[in-house]
């Protein structure tokens, strides 16, 4: 995983990044300390149409029944400096308590889409169950299939080739999965200590470690 404040590759147990010092306290100091409640796609920034939601709610049902171990979220809202994007994706993929989202889907097998209209910025976090099956570009190109999208301000449109490509990524690495499952394996293995970075939050509730990539619309 990156972290979400330097970017730079730290282990996925690490209680904090060994470069930088960044832990989930930090993001709290800037975001919250408390739990969010909200709904898996969420418009606070008010793009989308009715049609849009329609559109997107579809496919995001869709994406879940496909692959039924992991979610899709969406967040849209004015964040401010353009720097905080990543480590804003962190911390709701580790405060956000996903309402429509089944339990049996914690927050750390959630990809998060994030959008900044007034920044002109976009990320994408995912949590740490996921780290094995993504590679440092994937996040990237899933974002690049959306950025001509963004610039004309369609952002639902956007959205959904960014989904569409993420599908086919996880498709390529189910078949790789079936080819080389001992590969896979080893790299799923649970972390033994987590610590701050990824704590629990809150009895019951679910934390996300998480890597993130960001493009500018």
């Amino acid at each position: 995983m990156k972290c979400p404040r330097c970017v730079q590759l730290i282990h996925r147990a690490a209680a904090g990044c060994p470069h930088c010092g960044f832990e989930l306290s930090d993001a709290d100091a800037m975001f919250g300390h408390d739990e969010v409640k909200l709904r898996s796609l969420t418009d606070a920034a008010g793009l989308f149409r009715s049609d849009d939601r329609d559109r997107l709610e579809d496919v995001m049902e869709a994406f879940g029944a496909e692959f039924p171990q992991m979610f899709v979220a969406v967040y849209t809202g004015s964040l401010g400096e353009v720097a905080n994007l990543r480590q804003f994706g962190f911390w709701l993929l580790n405060r956000g308590v996903f309402e429509d989202v089944a339990v049996e889907k914690p927050n750390e097998a959630g990809v998060l889409i994030v959008i900044d209209p007034d920044s002109k910025a976009a990320g994408m976090s995912f949590g740490y169950m996921l780290d094995p099956f993504f590679e440092e570009q994937d996040s990237f190109d899933c974002l690049s299939r959306a950025h001509a999208h963004w610039l004309e301000g369609r952002y639902a449109d956007g959205i959904l080739r960014s989904l569409g490509y993420l599908r086919k990524v996880l498709r390529k690495r189910c078949r790789q999965v079936r080819r080389d499952p001992e590969k896979y394996e080893r790299k799923v293995a649970t972390p033994v200590a987590l610590g701050d970075l990824v704590r629990k939050i809150r009895g019951g509730h679910r934390p996300a470690n998480l890597n993130e990539e960001e493009v500018e619309p």
